[in-house]
C-alpha cells in the first residue's frame, strides 16, 4: 500500500480535529468554576442576611403561604427557626457527576411542604427526626463534610421549607472558608421569593418533577396546585443558572438537572412533563429519568377499617385486603419507564444520565 498524499493527510487531521473538538470542549465543559456565592458583594450577602431573617417572621416563602412567624410556632412543614436535620455525611446514591468518587456532602432535612403519599424517605420527611441545629452550627457542618470528608458539594436535600435557615448557614460557611458547588436538591414545590432567595447561593439545582395533573397531585402529594408551582419553579432555576455544566473532572459544578421518578401507569405525566421540559427550557436540560419507584409510606397499606350502613340498615365492615393508594402499589415495569424515556427523545431531549458510552464522564 503507497503512502497517504498530502492531501489526505489534512482532510484526515480536519476530520479529526473536528470530532475531538465537539466530544471534549462542549459549551457545558468548564475550564473552571468558582461557586456562585463566592461572589457576592458584601452589601448583597447582607441584604439576604436581613431578608432571611424577615422570611422567618411571616414565612411565605414556599406555596404553602403559611405566614406564621417562625420564631413563635410552625406551619405545614412543622419546623420552626432552626432547622431539624436527620443525617449529615458523605453520599453515594446519587448521579455519577453529582457524588464524584468522594461522596456529595448530603445534609438530609428533617420535614417537608408536601405530604406525598409515596415518599421514600417518608421517615425523615414526615417525621420530626434529628438534630436542632442553628444556621451556624449548620455552616459548621458544611466545613466538616469539606475538610473531613473532602466532598465535591453540598447537597441540601428537602430544603424548601427551610430556605431562611439554608440562606444564613450558605453565607456563615463562606466566611468560614467554604469553597464546593451547593446543591438545592427539592421536590420542585418552591416559591419564586424562595428561588429569589437562593439566587446567587446556589450553584445546582436539582428539582424533581413528580407529576403533572392537578387530580394526581391532590391525592398523591395533598397539593393540587404541585404542578404549576413546580413549572414555576423550574423556569426561575433554569434562569438563574442555565444548563449542566461540567468540569474536566466529570464533576457537574453550575446548571439544572431534572429528575423524574417514573410512578405506576403514569406514563402520560411523565410525557408530558418531558414535553414541557424541552419546549419551556431547552433541548439541551439534563435529565433523570428515575425508574427506582418502590410502595413506600402509606402506599400498600390497610385501609382504616370502618363500618359501612348497607341498604336495610345492616352494618358490615369494611372488606379485608383493601389497601391504601392501591393503583401504585406495585414496581414500574420497564415498558412504563421506556415509554417516558423514548417521549423524553421526541421532544428533543438528548442529555440523559446514562453510563456513558466511551472511557471516562458522560458529560
Amino acid at each position: 500500500m503507497g503512502r497517504p498524499r498530502p492531501t489526505q493527510i489534512k482532510a484526515a487531521l480536519a476530520r479529526s480535529s473536528l470530532k475531538r473538538s465537539l466530544h471534549l470542549a462542549p459549551p457545558f465543559l468548564l475550564d473552571d468554576y468558582i461557586p456562585r456565592y463566592q461572589l457576592l458583594t458584601s452589601v448583597e450577602a447582607s441584604k439576604k442576611r436581613s431578608r432571611a431573617y424577615a422570611h422567618l417572621r411571616n414565612c411565605n416563602l414556599c406555596p404553602r403561604l403559611c405566614g406564621v412567624n417562625r420564631y413563635e410556632t410552625t406551619g405545614m412543614c412543622l419546623i420552626g427557626a432552626n432547622v431539624k436535620v436527620n443525617v449529615i455525611a458523605p453520599h453515594f446514591g446519587e448521579e455519577p457527576c453529582i457524588q464524584g468518587h468522594n461522596g456529595s456532602g448530603s445534609v438530609f432535612f428533617s420535614g417537608c411542604n408536601l405530604r406525598c403519599s409515596f415518599c421514600q424517605n417518608h421517615d425523615i420527611a414526615h417525621q420530626r427526626n434529628g438534630m436542632d441545629l442553628t444556621p451556624e452550627e449548620l455552616a459548621e457542618w458544611y466545613m466538616k463534610l469539606q475538610e473531613v470528608g473532602n466532598v465535591h458539594n453540598i447537597n441540601l436535600i428537602t430544603p424548601e421549607h427551610v430556605v431562611p435557615q439554608v440562606a444564613l448557614s450558605i453565607l456563615h460557611a463562606r466566611e468560614l472558608g467554604l469553597r464546593i458547588p451547593i446543591i438545592y436538591n427539592t421536590s420542585a414545590f418552591d416559591s419564586l421569593a424562595s428561588l429569589e432567595l437562593m439566587d446567587g447561593l446556589v450553584d445546582i439545582y436539582l428539582p424533581d418533577f413528580k407529576v403533572w395533573s392537578p387530580a394526581t397531585s391532590r391525592r398523591l402529594l395533598k397539593a393540587e396546585d404541585y404542578a404549576a408551582a413546580a413549572r414555576e419553579s423550574v423556569r426561575a432555576m433554569h434562569a438563574q443558572v442555565g444548563d449542566l455544566c461540567f468540569t474536566g473532572d466529570g464533576l457537574a459544578k453550575k446548571g439544572v438537572l431534572v429528575r423524574h421518578l417514573v410512578m405506576p401507569g403514569k406514563e402520560a405525566e411523565g410525557e408530558l412533563i418531558m414535553k414541557f421540559l424541552a419546549e419551556d427550557l431547552g433541548r439541551d436540560v439534563f435529565v433523570n429519568i428515575m425508574e427506582q419507584y418502590r410502595p413506600a409510606a402509606n402506599v400498600g397499606k390497610p385501609k382504616r377499617r370502618a363500618k359501612v350502613v348497607e341498604t336495610g340498615g345492616v352494618e358490615a365492615a369494611q372488606k379485608d385486603g383493601e389497601v391504601r393508594y392501591a393503583e401504585i402499589n406495585r414496581a414500574v415495569t420497564d415498558e412504563e419507564v421506556s415509554t417516558v424515556r423514548r417521549a423524553a427523545e421526541r421532544a428533543g431531549l438528548w442529555r440523559f444520565n446514562d453510563p456513558p458510552k466511551h472511557d471516562g464522564f458522560a458529560i
